[in-house]
């Protein structure tokens, strides 16, 4: 599975080799291991979810607090050929309507959204229809109520993880996480499951 893994980081990405850390947690997620990962600003760790969203059958879901991020991000997907969407606030109600049919008809590998979007009937009615392979919790610090960006919108996520019909394999990144954060984030905060940490 790596050895594909390193065809897509070639193909997409145009590298030929991985940066520190992210072999190891790309191969943790590839295993079916939940996954911590906290990792240093400009570490590269979107494509650590990234390139697992290619090789799993079913889509991935990535919680994201930034908007300007989300539609970064999916920007750069769509530009590499990579079926992807955002579903946040900036949406026409139109456009909204267009990328959640699309979602029901699964035209996309990545879906990036606000966490509070996960509360909505609508939503969670689409993605009913869906097979979510990985859930990737992005800037997870904001899940820590010891963290300097905590949102009370992140601590939805579990209660909707545990809501869906079989429960999709976690990854959880951040680059910011003190020892309490670290702490909240891998005991507290999580679901049922074991979490690898990386600390490259």
């Amino acid at each position: 599975m790596l050895d594909k893994a390193l065809q897509l980081l070639k193909r997409f990405y145009g590298y030929d080799e991985f940066r520190p850390g992210q072999k190891e947690i790309i191969t943790s997620l590839l295993e079916g291991n939940d996954t911590v990962a906290i990792m240093p600003t400009g570490a590269g760790k979107s494509i650590c979810f990234q390139i697992p969203a290619l090789l799993f059958p079913g889509i991935t879901l990535v919680i994201s607090p930034l908007i300007s991020l989300m539609k970064d991000q999916v920007d750069a997907l769509v530009n590499q050929g990579i079926p992807s969407t955002y579903i946040n606030s900036s949406l026409s109600a139109a456009e909204l309507s267009r990328r959640l049919y699309d979602i029901g008809d699964n035209r996309y590998k990545l879906i990036y959204v606000a966490p509070e979007r996960l509360s909505t009937d609508t939503f969670q009615a689409i993605l009913a229809k869906t097979t979510i392979s990985m859930i990737a919790i992005d800037e997870a610090h904001c899940l820590s109520q010891w963290g300097h960006d905590f949102r009370p919108s992140y601590q939805a996520i579990y209660p909707f993880i545990n809501s869906l019909p079989k429960r999709p394999l976690i990854g959880v990144f951040t680059a910011t996480a003190t020892p309490e954060v670290k702490s909240d984030i891998i005991t507290s905060r999580r679901p049922s499951g074991y979490y690898l940490c990386f600390y490259p």
